[in-house]
C-alpha cells in the first residue's frame, strides 16, 4: 500500500529547518496534539494538528524549529504612524527597572512613534468578562480565550468544548483595534497608513493573527518577537534619566502577564488558572468528563508561569514573574473600564465559533466504525512501547496512520522482524542468522 502526504494546511508559526533536523524523534515525544512524525529520517509537522504552541522549539536538541516571526526592518517605510502593543509579559524581561514607563519610553526610542498598552486592554476585557459571567449565558466553566494556543487545543482536541469559550476578544485584538482608533484621531490618517505592531512572548499570536479560527485579529499588522528586540530596548532602557508618562494600566492589567493574572480579575472564588500545555490538556478532560461544573472560570496558558515563559521571551518566567509583581505593588487596582455602548462593545464581542474544527477518521458514520475497527485490530499487532522508531508518537498514533494511509505497517521494526522472520522460515534457514549469530568466533 502506498501512503499518502501529509497536506499543508493554513499557516503557521512554528516551522523546520530540515537541514538541522537530525529525525531524533524527541520533539515527537513532546508535541501535545501529536502533530509531528518523522518519516524519511526528518521530522514533518502535521499542519491541522499543530497548534503553535511552540514546545516543540524547547525541545529539539538540534534546534531545527523555529518561529516565524516578523522583523522589524520588513515594515520600514511602509507606515507614517507607528504604534507599539506591547504584551505586559514585556516587563517582567528587564533587571533593575521600577517603572514599566522606562520600557514603554524605550519602544519609542527604537522607532515606534506611540505605545499603546495591551495590559489597558486586558483590563477592560477583565471587566467585560465579568458581566459575561454573571448573565450566566455561556455554561460553566468558561474557558478564556487569551491563549491562542489553548484556544487551538480546544479546536483539535476538544471541539466538544467550544460552547464554553469566553465570547470576548483577547487584548492584543482590543488594544489595536483602540490604538489605531486612537492614531486616526491624533493624526489624522487613514487606517492603512498607520501600523500597529504588538510585541509577542510566543508564536502562537503570529498564527492567530495571520490565520485565526475563532474571532478577527485583522487589526494588527506586525507580530514582533520580545527576544528579538531585547537588546535595542535594554540598551534604551539604560540611557533614559526620566521616562515618558506613558503608562495608563493597574494592577488587573500588568497581572495578565503572568498565569492567574487573567482569574484573579473576575473577582470570583471558584475559580482555576494553570499552566503548561500537559496541565491544560488535564484540566479540559476534566471539564470534558463533567468534573469540573462548579467551577466559574478556567484560565489556561500553555507556556510554563503564563505568558511570561512564552519560547520568545529572554528571562526565566519565574524570575520575569517576580518582577512583574515588584512593578504592579504600587499601582491602582485598574485604570480602564468596559464602557456599555456601542463602539466598546463592537471591539470586544466576538463570537468563538471553531471554524476549522479538527477533522475526524471519516464523515461517513459507517467508514469512520470500520477504521477505528481496523486501527483496534493494529494496535494488537503492535508492542504498545510506543518506542517512536516508525515516527510516530506512540503505537495507537502509527495504527491511525496506517488506517489513514500516511504509513505501513512494515515501518514498526517489530512488525518487520516479525515478517523478515516468517521469509527466513519459508526458505527454512536458522533462525539465529535473524539475530546475526553465525556460530563462528571472532576472528574466524
Amino acid at each position: 500500500m502506498t501512503t499518502q502526504e501529509y497536506k499543508p494546511f493554513g499557516f503557521h508559526s512554528v516551522s523546520l529547518d530540515e537541514d538541522k533536523c537530525q529525525g531524533c524523534t524527541v520533539c515527537i515525544r513532546h508535541c501535545p496534539t501529536e502533530a509531528i512524525r518523522v518519516r524519511g529520517g526528518k521530522a514533518k509537522i502535521i499542519s491541522d494538528r499543530c497548534i503553535d504552541c511552540g514546545n516543540c522549539i524547547r525541545v529539539c536538541p538540534h534546534h531545527a524549529k523555529r518561529a516565524i516571526i516578523h522583523k522589524l526592518e520588513d515594515f520600514e517605510g511602509k507606515f507614517k504612524w507607528t504604534v507599539a502593543i506591547p504584551a505586559p509579559s514585556l516587563y517582567g524581561q528587564f533587571p533593575g527597572i521600577e517603572d514599566i514607563d522606562y520600557v514603554l519610553t524605550a519602544l519609542k526610542h527604537i522607532g515606534f512613534n506611540d505605545v499603546f498598552e495591551v495590559s489597558r486592554a486586558a483590563e477592560i476585557v477583565s471587566d467585560y468578562s465579568r458581566k459575561i459571567i454573571a448573565e450566566g449565558k455561556v455554561p460553566k466553566p468558561v474557558i478564556s480565550t487569551a491563549c491562542p494556543a489553548v484556544v487551538r487545543l480546544i479546536n483539535v482536541r476538544f471541539p466538544d468544548l467550544s460552547s464554553h469559550l469566553m465570547p470576548v476578544r483577547p487584548p492584543i485584538e482590543v488594544a489595536a483595534n483602540i490604538a489605531r482608533r486612537r492614531a486616526v484621531r491624533q493624526t489624522g490618517l487613514q487606517e492603512d497608513e498607520i501600523g500597529i505592531f504588538f510585541i509577542s512572548p510566543c508564536p502562537a499570536k503570529m498564527t492567530a493573527c495571520l490565520a485565526p479560527i475563532a474571532g478577527n485579529y485583522g487589526k494588527v499588522d506586525g507580530i514582533l518577537s520580545m527576544s528579538d528586540l531585547y537588546i535595542r530596548i535594554a540598551t534604551e532602557i539604560k540611557k533614559i534619566d526620566e521616562p515618558e508618562r506613558l503608562s495608563h494600566s493597574g494592577i488587573i492589567g500588568i497581572g495578565w502577564a503572568a498565569s492567574g493574572g487573567e482569574a484573579t480579575a473576575l473577582l470570583k472564588d471558584i475559580y482555576v488558572a494553570t499552566d503548561g500545555i500537559d496541565n491544560c490538556i488535564q484540566v479540559l478532560e476534566e471539564v470534558e468528563n463533567y468534573r469540573l461544573s462548579d467551577v466559574d472560570f478556567i484560565e489556561l496558558n500553555a507556556c510554563t508561569g503564563g505568558c511570561v515563559g512564552g519560547v520568545l521571551t529572554v528571562e526565566n518566567p519565574f524570575v520575569a514573574k517576580a518582577r512583574i509583581h515588584m512593578l504592579r505593588k504600587f499601582l491602582p487596582v485598574s485604570m480602564n473600564k468596559f464602557k456599555d455602548d456601542g463602539d466598546d462593545l463592537d471591539i470586544i464581542y466576538a463570537d468563538n465559533a471553531l471554524t476549522s474544527p479538527a477533522k475526524g477518521l471519516s464523515s461517513d458514520r459507517a467508514e469512520a466504525l470500520r477504521m477505528v475497527k481496523q486501527i483496534n485490530e493494529l494496535i494488537e499487532k503492535f508492542p504498545g512501547i510506543d518506542c517512536g522508531a516508525c515516527g510516530a508518537p506512540s503505537c495507537k498514533t502509527f495504527a491511525e496512520d496506517v488506517v489513514r494511509g500516511y504509513g505501513r505497517e512494515s515501518d514498526c521494526t517489530f512488525v518487520l522482524r516479525k515478517q523478515i522472520a516468517g521469509m527466513f522460515s519459508q526458505l527454512e534457514l536458522p533462525p539465529n542468522i535473524l539475530a546475526g549469530e553465525t556460530g563462528k568466533k571472532v576472528g574466524e
